[in-house]
């Protein structure tokens, strides 16, 4: 299980945000093995006066937090970044420098989804990749 949120600025997120959608979960597909209909991707456009960023970055700056079960190694969740990195900038255009990325890992226990608690759910694809 994980959901993703992604921050921008408005104008510039909302342009990209379905093609954005699309290569962050061929990235989660690949490196995470999971099923393509699994999707929970969420966007949270800003106002330019809403987002404060580093003076090194462009208006394309864009946070990507991801929160998982815990259980990927250290290489899968190095991989997924690596995928991220390098599919965005190359479909999308956003360079290495605009993306920020962080992964938040919580036990299945602190999970909860279709009524169950994510530790007594049978999941359609491995965690522990």
């Amino acid at each position: 299980m994980s959901q993703i949120k992604v921050f921008g600025i408005k104008k510039n997120l909302n342009s990209v945000k379905a093609q954005l959608s699309d290569v962050i979960h061929e990235c989660v597909v690949e490196a995470l093995q999971f099923p393509q209909d699994k999707r929970a991707h969420r966007f949270f456009p800003l106002e330019k006066e809403d987002m404060y960023y580093p003076s090194d970055r462009s208006d394309a700056y864009t946070i990507i937090e991801i929160t998982m079960i815990e259980g990927r190694t250290i290489e899968t969740k190095k991989k997924l970044i690596r995928l991220l990195f390098d599919n965005i900038q190359e479909k999308i255009g956003i360079t290495h420098q605009d993306i920020e990325i962080c992964i938040y890992e919580s036990p299945a226990c602190n999970w909860g989804f279709r009524g169950m608690y994510g530790d007594e759910v049978t999941l359609s694809y491995k965690v522990n990749v």
